[in-house]
């Protein structure tokens, strides 16, 4: 959900982003992922714009993630294959406060590999710069602030100023979902009036996205369940450690688990069948 709320931003408000992260309000046009390789890559939280000369990436994080040195240093060769002409400004948002150590991480290094990224931590951002362009208005809450509230009202305020309805109403979304990340929802509808964030169009689809992700949470959980009661009642109740084995292994994996529960006599018997799967 506010992965896709933070790509609509960067892609709806290109220009309020390059001055932000590039320093200059320089015309961006979308790049998409997919025109990088032939292959499956993630681009669930990816954002490429480019220019004439200059090709901006970013990701946006509301967890630390291990993975980011890896996947920064990947999309740079597969950009740089592609366009070895312009030069590539990479960053990675994050959104809420951590003190894990992957969120200050801005390099990927190898024995004779060095590549280097951008790291913006939200929380230790100056509020001031959020609140002056309509597209960085909804991360204005997640900024170095001691009171969000004062800085969703000085948000509301400023959404109210903008000319077009229709940008009013999906950047009111956007601040409302945003902020319900260190906000409690009914502070954040009530400042920024809940009607006007459900007539936009793109509160109205991540909501529905939501929902649906909510119901195949939802669907896996219950066949998760279901696989913990058939071995309750082949072996009996599992000792804790082992059910968490279980909790997991890969959704896919759950299918040719029940096929051989009937075969078990003990808690010994599921023991061995996961060893066998390392």
């Amino acid at each position: 959900m506010y992965d896709n709320v933070c790509k609509f931003l960067i892609e709806a408000f290109p220009t309020d982003f390059a001055s932000w992260l590039l320093g200059e309000p320089t015309e961006l046009t979308l790049l998409e992922p997919t025109e990088l390789s032939s292959e499956p890559i993630r681009a669930d939280s990816i954002v490429l714009l480019e220019s004439k000369d200059t090709i901006l990436h970013t990701e946006f994080q509301t967890k630390p993630n291990k993975d980011i040195p890896l996947r920064m240093a990947d999309y740079c060769l597969r950009i740089h294959r592609r366009n070895p002409e312009k030069i590539i400004r990479q960053y990675v948002i994050y959104l809420t406060p951590s003190q894990s150590p992957e969120v200050y991480r801005t390099t990927f290094e190898l024995p004779q590999m060095r590549h280097e990224f951008t790291v913006v931590r939200l929380w230790e951002q100056p509020t001031e710069p959020f609140l002056r362009q309509p597209g960085l208005l909804p991360f204005a809450t997640l900024t170095n602030t001691e009171d969000r509230l004062f800085v969703l009202r000085q948000v509301s305020a400023q959404i109210q100023q903008l000319p077009d309805q229709t940008t009013r109403q999906n950047v009111a979304a956007s601040a409302g979902i945003l902020s319900t990340l260190l906000l409690e929802e009914a502070l954040v509808s009530q400042i920024l009036r809940q009607e006007i964030m459900q007539e936009s169009a793109l509160y109205q689809q991540i909501k529905a996205e939501g929902r649906e992700e909510g119901r195949e949470e939802g669907r896996e959980e219950g066949v998760y369940f279901m696989t913990l009661q058939m071995l309750s009642l082949q072996v009996g109740i599992l000792p804790a450690g082992l059910a968490e084995r279980v909790k997991q292994l890969p959704l896919e994996q759950l299918p040719k688990l029940g096929l051989v529960i009937p075969s078990f006599k003990a808690v010994s018997d599921l023991e061995a069948w996961l060893q066998n799967l390392q």
